[in-house]
């Protein structure tokens, strides 16, 4: 049994070291601002391990290993494709990032919190099996659900992610994973270009709801109620995983949704109340996308107030 707080917050000031160039979106200045979003919320506040190597292999090839390694610069940057960058300490910040993720699941398995919010960058949901991608270079949505899956032995896992570009990374690396129900929405058309109804897993596993530009609460309503939340209940995953990217926000520069604010503690407060219905309330979330400030900050508190007040 879980006392209060029933959320952690898991974090580490190395993702504060994956500097990428000047004007870059995913920069820095992200998660400062939703970690002083965060700041005067009661969480259980957790320093994020290095995560082992054995973990990173669950998802990814050693070869793709060895190449990020090499890769990594002594200074400055290294390009890895046209929008993503590593710099001296990025690799210890995935490294952190992936290990938050790990940490997250443990935690909310073993009975310590009732759920998990990994404020980490870089993000994950675009890296695929041996592809850096999208500012990504772990895939830590998916190593989430694979650790549950083959380090604790659970059979079912589902991965929601609602950022707006499609996690191409996640359904790549649980393409062929019959224990993960992988449901994802995204603005359609928008980079990376993947992430259509047609897509759905070499086990029918996975559920994608491409949404047009300037779609808003209705039209997340419907996708989510009509589709995803009949499709969790008849999954009945023992742990849910959310890729929280707050990129849908009608303020963000890259893409061209209507989401505001209460739209994302909407969808939360949703996937709270499932949590609670099939799988004891059991959330580990990752933070994803998001590029404006001022609305990531305020989406991702709003995000983590939900996990907070969820019920049981």
């Amino acid at each position: 049994m879980t006392t209060a707080p029933i959320t952690a917050l898991i974090t580490h000031a190395d993702c504060l070291n994956h500097v990428t160039p000047e004007g870059h979106p995913e920069r820095v200045a992200r998660l400062e601002h939703v970690l002083h979003a965060l700041e005067p919320l009661e969480l259980k506040r957790v320093t994020a391990p290095m995560a082992a190597e054995d973990d990173i292999l669950r998802i990814h090839p050693a070869a793709y290993l060895a190449e990020l390694r090499r890769a990594s610069p002594a200074e400055g940057w290294a390009q890895i494709d046209g929008d993503t960058f590593l710099s001296p300490g990025s690799l210890d910040a995935a490294f952190r990032a992936a290990g938050a993720v790990v940490r997250g699941v443990d935690m909310v398995l073993g009975g310590e919190v009732q759920n998990a919010f990994a404020a980490v960058r870089p993000p994950g949901h675009h890296a695929e099996t041996d592809t850096a991608m999208g500012f990504c270079l772990f895939g830590n949505a998916a190593l989430a659900a694979k650790h549950a899956l083959d380090h604790h032995g659970l059979s079912r896992v589902a991965v929601v992610d609602f950022d707006v570009h499609h996690g191409n990374g996640t359904q790549d690396l649980l393409w062929d994973e019959p224990r993960a129900l992988v449901i994802t929405s995204q603005q359609m058309p928008l980079w990376p270009g993947s992430g259509r109804a047609d897509e759905d897993g070499a086990h029918g596993q996975i559920l994608n709801l491409p949404l047009p530009p300037e779609s808003g609460r209705a039209e997340i309503q419907a996708a989510y109620e009509g589709q995803a939340f009949p499709r969790l209940r008849a999954f009945r995953p023992e742990l849910i995983i959310i890729s929280a990217g707050f990129d849908a926000h009608q303020d963000d520069p890259l893409a061209n949704l209507n989401w505001n604010t209460a739209d994302f503690a909407w969808l939360t407060a949703q996937l709270c109340a499932l949590a609670a219905e099939l799988c004891g309330g059991r959330i580990v979330s990752t933070l994803e996308g998001g590029y404006d400030l001022n609305a990531l900050a305020a989406a991702a508190r709003a995000h983590v107030e939900e996990l907070i007040r969820a019920p049981a």
